[in-house]
């Protein structure tokens, strides 16, 4: 087991080296990655190897695997490279003109159909050199926010999620009954008994990954008949038309322009609780200027969603 050394007395550039084997998983292929020869990061691999008592590559025929210390080392070397990252590329005196700085974002795709399209619109106005990264969210991603968000600028998910990281309120979004344009059973309304009837399909079904609308379905003793589960808000409608299922979409996504045809909107039979969307961040983030200036643009996106909502 190694022992713990302060910091002033590591090589950080062993962090690079550890990063480039750890994800190519061949000494040869990451020397060429970090652009030195194979004996250079063969002894970076040793030094390694040295620090943590273990091979961290073991050779498996003509290949090698990650030990399973390299598999637990592969999460956190890409988590301390992003902070590293991070630190260097702060800057005393900033102006969004000039910036050239990448902001990841985790959500879903509906998310980033409507708050993040609005806000990287809004970016290119001031800072037409920032980039936004739009990374999909994984359960793990929830349920561990408080640690994902220090190498992460925000979280855009609505309440009843996390609550652990500093958050601002974006816009409230609606709930809405999406059904094929021919359903047999269901009219110009529908009621309780058709949802109990009819089968469903719904986005995310898990401990972490759910929606307020289907939670709320459980807890009205709805025994919904669910015959498929799709992680995509924008493509569960075609997993309705042309059958008999049902779905529940937000209203921002239930528009006739976005819908595909042959699918049509319904308005709930029950008193659905809105989505309340929100920015969250890890509060290490508070105070970095760049920072601060991504979330006011999301505010002014969500302000943007909102009044297209009352209109």
């Amino acid at each position: 087991m190694f022992h713990s050394a302060p910091l002033s007395r590591l090589d950080l550039n062993l962090l690079v080296s550890l990063d480039a084997l750890l994800t190519e998983r061949n000494v040869t292929r990451a020397a060429q990655r970090l652009h030195l020869s194979q004996p250079a990061l063969s002894a970076s691999l040793a030094r390694l190897r040295t620090h943590f008592d273990d091979p961290l590559l073991i050779r498996r025929g003509n290949s090698y695997e990650l030990t399973p210390l390299a598999i637990r080392l592969s999460e956190h070397t890409i988590t301390a490279l992003e902070a590293a990252r991070r630190v260097f590329d702060s800057q005393a005196d900033w102006t969004p003109r000039e910036s050239t700085r990448e902001f990841t974002i985790y959500g879903s795709d509906y998310a980033f159909a409507t708050v993040g399209q609005a806000a990287s619109r809004l970016a290119a106005v001031t800072a037409p050199n920032v980039k936004f990264r739009f990374d999909l969210h994984t359960p793990a991603v929830v349920e561990d926010a408080a640690d994902r968000l220090r190498s992460a600028d925000g979280l855009l998910m609505p309440h009843g999620h996390i609550t652990s990281v500093n958050h601002t309120d974006l816009w409230m979004d609606r709930w809405a009954i999406i059904v094929d344009e021919d359903h047999p059973t269901i009219g110009d309304s529908i009621t309780m008994e058709d949802l109990a009837e009819n089968p469903w399909v719904f986005t995310y079904q898990s401990r972490s990954a759910f929606t307020s609308a289907g939670q709320q379905l459980q807890s009205l003793g709805l025994d919904t008949k669910i015959e498929t589960i799709v992680q995509s808000f924008l493509a569960l409608p075609y997993f309705v038309r042309g059958t008999e299922r049902l779905g529940i979409v937000q209203e921002s996504l239930a528009s006739k322009a976005s819908l595909p045809r042959g699918v049509r909107t319904l308005r709930p039979p029950f008193d659905a609780v809105p989505v309340v969307n929100a920015l969250w961040w890890h509060p290490v983030h508070e105070n970095d200027a760049e920072h601060t200036w991504m979330r006011g643009i999301f505010q002014s996106a969500g302000r943007m969603l909102a009044k297209q909502s009352a209109a």
